[in-house]
């Protein structure tokens, strides 16, 4: 199964491609989306514009089976936190129009699941996900987050699949 993790940011939007077979991941690629920022009025619609045509783009090259998105925290700037849910938008929208199944996995989650402890510092996430992809180029913190979240969301499919099968030998 190929998942697509996505880190979502107005300016660098984060995403990482793995195969997963059983237990084993490997990688495939992983890269950040960049929109320009500007002071003119429609600045935000362009910046959205120029997010979806490249995550378009990466769903199209990389055909992924799964994604899997990263919750929004909110923080004390509204306007900033308001900005990040639409650039979010993009990254459940995307995926959904390919047909994926789009899963959806709070910060802390991801960091327990990669690192151990769910409040690990950023430079913890790219040391782990460095140890369990050795000699890849990370293309930045964004990427290695949403390489981490695509292993997140490897794992509770794991776990899914495992409890499925569980119940289904109950039932007998």
């Amino acid at each position: 199964m190929r998942v697509l993790g996505i880190d979502p940011g107005l300016r660098n939007l984060g995403w990482g491609v793995i195969d997963v077979a059983g237990s084993r991941l490997s990688h495939v690629a992983n890269g950040i989306c960049h929109s320009t920022r500007g002071d003119e009025a429609g600045d935000l619609a362009l910046r959205l514009a120029a997010l979806y045509a490249q995550l378009t783009e990466v769903l199209r090259e990389y055909a992924p089976e799964e994604a899997a998105v990263e919750h929004t925290f909110v923080n004390k700037d509204a306007v900033a936190t308001l900005k990040l849910g639409q650039a979010r938008g993009i990254a459940l929208l995307v995926p959904a129009q390919f047909g994926l199944t789009v899963g959806e996995y709070a910060p802390n989650a991801v960091k327990k699941c990669v690192v151990g402890v769910g409040h690990a510092a950023k430079q913890q996430v790219d040391h782990m996900i460095k140890l369990q992809f050795p000699g890849v180029k990370i293309a930045g913190p964004d990427a290695a987050d949403a390489l981490a979240i695509a292993i997140c969301h490897a794992h509770h499919m794991q776990s899914a699949g495992r409890l499925a099968a569980a119940v289904k030998r109950a039932a007998g």
